[in-house]
C-alpha cells in the first residue's frame, strides 16, 4: 500500500479521500487555492500547499504545479477525486511519465471515454446498446437539422466533451434547433475547449440509472449494483438512491453484466461507472462512462458495506480484488442529496459567508462536507457544498429518515436548495417511485425553471 498520497482536488471529495487515507495509515498531501485556505480538507491533511489563485485555471487545473508538489513531497500516488483533472488524459499521462501512480484508469482509456462521440462508437463495437443517434461531430446547424429530421423529434442536442448538463438541451422542432445550436456550441467551447456537438433521439420519460464497477489489474471485474439518479435539475443530479425501485432482478443483472462487458472491452481498471438511460419498458441504453469516482458513490457504499476510496487505493497499489461477484451483497436502501449554495427556486448560485452551520446527526446519517461556520462560499467553484446520506431498512424508512435529517439541517448566511429537496422527497410521486429525469420540471410548482 502507498505511504503518501496527494489529493488533487478540493472541498468535500478531498476531505472524503483524506478520511479513508487516514484510516489506512496513509500520509496525505492537500493542495488548495487562495480561496480555500480555510477548507477542512486543508486542515485534515498531513501536509497542505498553496497551489495558486482562486480561478481553477491558476490552481486546481495547473498540472505542472500539482506534479511539482507531488514530487517535492515524495507522494507515490495522486487521487484526482471527481471533476477538475479527474478525467483529464493529459494529467494521467503526466503522472505516468513522472513515475507517480494515477489512482484511476490509464490515460488512453480516459481519452477514449472522455469524448461522448468516441465512447458511443466504442460501446457500439462492444455490443452495448446505445441511444439511436449519430456518432460523428456536427459541422453546423444545417447538418444538425438534416440529421434531426432523419432521426425524428424530439432530439437531445449534446456537447461531445460535455458534463454537468452544459451544452445539453432537449429540442422539439427545427425552429428551436436553429435557435439553440450556436449557443450550446459556444458554451461547450467555453467550458471544455471543444465545441463538437452531436445529437441523439430523446427517450420519453427516461430514468437515469448507473452501474458502479470495480476492476483490478488481473482481469477481475465486479459490479456493485446500481444507483437511480433521475432526480435532476438542468440535467444535473440532485438526489440519488440505491437500489433502484424501478428495476426487476432480471434487468438489474443484465445491466450489471452489460456494464462489465463494456469495461472488459476497453481494458478498464479501478473504479468506474457506466450510465444508462432506461425507458418505460425497461430497455436500457448506454449514456456515458465516468472514468472516476462519482459524487453519488456513498449510496453504493451504504448498501454494500465497501469503502470505494479504499478499493481504488488497493487496486492502484497493485492488489487483487478480494472478492468475486457472488460475494457482493446489497442490504437496505440508501439516499443521497446534494446540498447546493443556490436559490432553491431559480437554481442561481448563492455565495456568501456561512454564519451558522449545524449538521444533522443520528443513526444511519452520514455527512460529507468541507465547510464550517464562518467559511466563505466563493463564486469560483461548483456551488455544491455538502452531501447528506441516509440509510434505511427499506426505501420508505430511508425517505422518512432523510426528511427528518433535512428538517434538522441548519445553515445560515447563504441560500441552499434544502427546501427544494424536502419538496421532492415529500412528493407523492417520488414516494411512489415515479422518478423520471423530468420530475423537477413536471412536479415542482415552487421552482422557476431557468434555461
Amino acid at each position: 500500500m502507498f505511504k503518501k498520497v496527494l489529493v488533487a482536488n478540493r472541498g468535500e471529495i478531498a476531505a472524503r479521500v483524506i478520511r479513508t487515507c487516514r484510516r489506512l495509515g496513509i500520509q496525505t498531501v492537500a493542495i488548495y487555492s487562495e480561496a480555500d485556505a480555510d477548507s477542512l480538507h486543508v486542515k485534515w491533511a498531513n501536509e497542505a500547499y498553496l497551489i495558486g489563485k482562486p480561478h481553477v485555471s491558476e490552481s486546481y487545473l495547473n498540472i505542472d504545479k500539482i506534479i511539482d508538489v507531488a514530487k517535492a513531497t515524495k507522494a507515490e500516488a495522486i487521487h484526482p477525486g471527481y471533476g477538475l483533472l479527474s478525467e483529464n488524459p493529459t494529467f494521467a499521462h503526466r503522472c505516468e511519465e513522472e513515475g507517480i501512480v494515477f489512482i484511476g484508469p490509464n490515460a488512453d482509456v480516459i481519452a477514449k471515454m472522455g469524448s461522448k462521440i468516441e465512447s458511443r462508437k466504442t460501446m457500439s463495437e462492444a455490443g452495448v446498446p446505445i441511444v439511436p443517434g449519430i456518432s460523428f461531430p456536427l459541422q453546423n446547424v444545417e447538418e444538425a437539422a438534416s440529421t434531426a429530421a432523419t432521426i425524428g423529434y424530439p432530439i437531445m442536442l449534446k456537447a461531445s466533451c460535455g458534463g454537468g448538463g452544459i451544452g445539453m438541451q432537449i429540442v422539439h422542432n427545427e425552429e428551436e434547433l436553429h435557435k439553440v445550436f450556436e449557443g450550446n456550441q459556444k458554451r461547450a467551447t467555453s467550458f471544455f475547449g471543444d465545441g463538437a456537438m452531436y445529437l441523439e433521439k430523446y427517450i420519453q420519460n427516461p430514468r437515469h440509472i448507473e452501474v458502479q464497477l470495480l476492476a483490478d489489474h488481473y482481469g477481475n471485474y465486479v459490479y456493485l449494483w446500481e444507483r437511480e439518479c433521475s432526480i435532476q435539475r438542468r440535467h444535473q443530479k440532485v438526489i440519488e438512491e440505491a437500489p433502484s425501485l424501478f428495476l426487476d432482478e432480471q434487468t438489474r443483472k443484465r445491466m450489471g453484466e452489460t456494464a462489465i462487458q463494456a469495461a472488459q472491452y476497453i481494458g478498464y481498471t479501478n473504479a468506474g461507472t457506466i450510465e444508462f438511460l432506461v425507458d418505460e419498458q425497461k430497455n436500457f441504453y448506454f449514456l456515458e462512462m465516468n472514468t472516476r469516482l462519482q459524487v453519488e458513490h456513498p449510496v453504493t457504499e451504504e448498501i454494500t458495506g465497501l469503502d470505494l476510496v479504499e478499493e481504488q487505493l488497493r487496486i492502484a497499489a497493485g492488489e487483487k480484488l478480494g472478492y468475486s461477484q457472488d460475494h457482493i451483497q446489497r442490504r437496505g436502501h440508501a439516499i443521497e442529496v446534494r446540498i447546493y449554495a443556490e436559490d432553491p427556486k431559480t437554481f442561481f448560485p448563492s455565495p456568501g459567508t456561512i454564519s451558522a452551520l449545524q449538521l444533522p446527526e443520528g443513526e444511519r446519517i452520514r455527512n460529507e462536507t468541507a465547510v464550517q461556520s464562518g467559511m466563505v462560499v466563493t463564486p469560483f467553484y461548483d456551488p455544491m457544498i455538502a452531501k447528506l446520506i441516509v440509510k434505511g431498512e427499506n426505501r420508505n424508512e430511508a425517505i422518512n429518515r432523510m426528511l427528518q435529517a433535512l428538517g434538522s439541517y441548519q445553515i445560515e448566511g447563504i441560500k441552499t436548495n434544502i427546501p427544494m429537496l424536502k419538496e421532492v422527497l415529500a412528493h407523492p410521486e417520488f414516494q411512489a417511485g415515479h422518478t423520471t429525469t423530468d420530475f423537477v420540471n413536471r412536479h415542482l410548482s415552487s421552482v422557476s425553471i431557468k434555461k
